[in-house]
C-alpha cells in the first residue's frame, strides 16, 4: 500500500529488535525510552528471549537477551535506512564500548525486513552504508525462513510477536483502504 500522504514507499509496521545484557533489564528500558523519542509509542513489546545461538555480539556481554518492539501507526518503508542510522547513533550513546544492539526493520503482510550495516549476497543496498534483508516471509499461514535466515529467527522464537505485528498491520491498512482513517501514521 503506497503512502497516501507523500506517495512514496509502502506503509509498514516499524519494529526494532534490541539485544542487551541479560543482567541489565534497565538497559532495555533505556533503549525503549530513546526509541520512543525517535519512533513514537509502542503498540507491542515482545517477551525477552535468550540470545544464545552465536557469540557475534560478545562485545556487548557474554549473555544477552533479545526483545522486539513494534511502534504505533504506519511508517513509510522508504525510511528504513534512516531508522538504521538512528539506531546506530542510539547504540553509540549506550556506552563505550556499546552496551546494546538495535536492529530496526518492518513487518507488512508478506515479510519481515531488517536493516543492516553489513553487506552480503542476500542483502540489497539502500544508501549511506545501509542494506535491507528480507529475513522471513509470511506464507501458508506462518513465518517461513530462507537459507540465510539467522538461526534464532528460523527457530520461530519471535513468530508470536511477528504475527501480532502483522495482524496490527492488516487492521490498520484495512482501515485506510476503507477510508475510515483508522490507521495512524507514526512520527517520522
Amino acid at each position: 500500500m503506497s503512502d497516501p500522504v507523500r506517495g512514496a514507499g509502502p506503509l509498514v509496521k516499524r519494529i526494532a529488535g534490541v539485544l542487551y545484557p541479560d543482567s541489565e533489564a534497565e538497559r532495555f528500558a533505556w533503549v525503549l525510552d530513546e526509541a520512543k523519542r525517535l519512533w513514537g509509542e509502542p503498540d507491542l513489546i515482545g517477551e525477552p528471549v535468550p540470545f544464545t545461538l552465536t557469540d557475534y555480539y560478545r562485545d556487548i556481554a557474554p549473555c544477552l537477551m533479545r526483545r522486539f518492539v513494534c511502534f504505533r501507526g504506519l511508517a513509510d518503508a522508504g525510511g528504513l535506512a534512516d531508522w538504521k542510522r538512528a539506531a546506530c547513533a542510539l547504540e553509540a550513546r549506550s556506552r563505550t564500548p556499546r552496551a546494546v544492539n538495535v536492529d530496526p526493520g518492518y513487518v507488512d503482510g508478506a515479510r519481515l525486513v531488517l536493516a543492516s550495516t553489513k553487506d552480503h549476497a542476500h542483502r540489497v543496498w539502500l544508501r549511506d552504508g545501509i542494506y535491507a534483508e528480507v529475513t522471513l516471509r509470511f506464507r501458508f499461514g506462518g513465518w517461513r525462513s530462507f537459507d540465510y535466515t539467522f538461526p534464532d529467527f528460523r527457530g520461530g522464537c519471535y513468530d508470536a510477536f511477528l504475527t501480532e505485528t502483522r495482524r496490527l498491520w492488516l487492521a490498520e491498512t484495512a482501515h485506510l483502504r476503507r477510508g475510515q482513517g483508522g490507521a495512524r501514521r507514526s512520527p517520522e
